[in-house]
């Protein structure tokens, strides 16, 4: 197969990450051009990263022959971009939250599909060796069912001025602890109820901000399974602390990162497992996404994946917002 021409929609930092991991697989894929709304900031990106910047959509493709776009657009900066590349054909990796209510979402989801594009949602967490060798074991038999998962999200920065606009990002709960929701689902499944409080205690003074910078979230099962979020964005600046726990019948699961963990036998007897990758989970889901295309198969996180985890995030803002406990798909 023919190396894939990859477009970028959105030059921000996310993009220029998704950039370097084409560069990785350079075997498979080139970055042949970028696509933004400011001229300025958009040339810059290209002449960085070696493509040719586009100022629309529309011409991007038809130019630059793309057969890949990686939409990196924040998500309320998004107007029907990802269903109309899909009419063309074009495939694509989306990144996540991939909209900011559920109507938008589901319809995204069913045009993508209607179209029979491979489309992906931007969950790397699920690419990371870690979480790989878990969801590995967990197959094979050996973890048992999970009854317990605690995961967190710590940060302290004002990030680009659309994060701390709820109305722009979603606030922390949509835009950040997404991922390790993500993780509940991938882990534990849907669950049937959620309770959340939240509250912006520390940056009521800061210009703009209208988002929780404190959070905790509990998911519950009917059969008495339970998961316990936190997030915040008071911890220590420049770090972003992404750790949880998971606690099954014969292991326990220690995760310090997607790439680090240790796992730890309970039944029949206790012994560690130490697991310290280095797979670039980046890399992972586009090389992922690479294949679904060649073989004609869906990529292993499909956007659909994007919208169920979207559901839980919602939900659990909701509850916050109310403080009180809701079943999951109540939520309006």
């Amino acid at each position: 197969m023919n190396r894939l021409r990859v477009g970028l929609l959105g030059c921000g930092g996310i993009a220029a990450r998704h950039a370097a991991a084409v560069a990785v697989l350079c075997n498979r894929m080139e970055l042949v051009a970028c696509c933004g709304r400011n001229a300025v900031r958009t040339a810059a990106f290209a002449a960085t990263h070696g493509c040719e910047p586009f100022l629309d959509l529309d011409r991007m493709l038809d130019k630059a022959g793309v057969d890949l776009l990686i939409v990196t657009l924040p998500p309320y900066a998004r107007f029907g971009e990802v269903e109309h590349a899909a009419r063309r054909g074009v495939h694509m990796l989306v990144e996540k939250p991939i909209a900011l209510d559920m109507a938008v979402a589901e319809r995204m989801v069913e045009e993508v599909e209607q179209a029979g594009v491979a489309a992906s949602v931007g969950f790397m967490y699920r690419f990371g060796d870690a979480v790989e060798r878990w969801s590995a074991l967990s197959a094979a038999g050996e973890t048992g069912r999970i009854g317990l998962f605690t995961g967190s999200y710590h940060c302290n920065a004002l990030h680009v001025p659309w994060w701390r606009i709820k109305a722009k990002s979603g606030g922390q709960i949509v835009e950040q602890l997404i991922h390790v929701i993500d993780l509940v689902r991938l882990f534990m499944g849907k669950p049937d109820s959620v309770y959340a409080r939240a509250s912006n205690l520390f940056h009521r003074e800061t210009q703009d901000y209208d988002i929780e910078d404190l959070a905790a979230i509990v998911f519950g099962w009917d059969d008495g399974r339970t998961a316990a979020l936190s997030a915040s964005n008071i911890a220590v600046p420049g770090r972003w602390q992404k750790e949880w726990f998971v606690a099954a019948e014969w292991m326990t699961g220690r995760f310090t990162n997607w790439s680090d963990a240790v796992f730890t036998r309970t039944s029949p007897a206790v012994s560690d497992e130490t697991v310290s990758g280095t797979t670039d989970p980046f890399v992972a889901q586009l090389a992922d996404l690479a294949d679904a295309i060649r073989d004609g198969r869906p990529p292993r996180v499909p956007l659909r994946e994007g919208s169920a985890t979207l559901e839980l995030a919602l939900g659990a803002r909701q509850a916050a917002e109310q403080k009180r406990e809701l079943r999951v798909g109540e939520q309006s």
